[in-house]
């Protein structure tokens, strides 16, 4: 049996149509009501025309700490994504490893955070590789 499932975005535009407020709800989500967000990235593929659309929205206040954290976080969902997509380990590999670079540069892994706190550095990378190995 098919069933339809519906996600709503909302975002509250300042003058400048800058965001200042963004929120989402889906059908099948847990919460009730809109869960408020910061920031968001949303990637549609036309197979058609063999092209990505993409709606990338963030709120005024959006802190840059925020968004590397942001970005982080989205490299290694992308490579699992991929992984479960594809089932290509090596590539998702890469895509992590290019995440933990990332995350380095902006001082999020290894010696120092950008708030000057020092942070343990987690291996993604092997931690994917577990997952896919169980």
């Amino acid at each position: 049996m098919s069933r339809t499932a519906e996600i709503k975005l909302t975002v509250d535009l300042d003058q400048d149509n800058v965001p200042t407020a963004i929120a989402w709800e889906a059908s099948e989500a847990k919460s009730d009501g809109p869960t408020p967000c910061q920031s968001m990235m949303l990637s549609l593929w036309d197979a058609d025309r063999r092209t990505m659309a993409a709606i990338d929205l963030w709120a005024r206040d959006t802190t840059v700490d925020d968004m590397n954290l942001f970005f982080y976080q989205a490299f290694h969902q992308m490579a699992e994504t991929y992984q479960r997509a594809t089932r290509n380990r090596e590539l998702a590999k890469l895509i992590h490893e290019f995440g933990e670079r990332f995350g380095g540069s902006v001082g999020l892994v290894g010696n120092g955070a950008a708030n000057g706190r020092q942070r343990k550095l987690v291996d993604l990378v092997a931690m994917a590789e577990q997952r896919s190995d169980g």
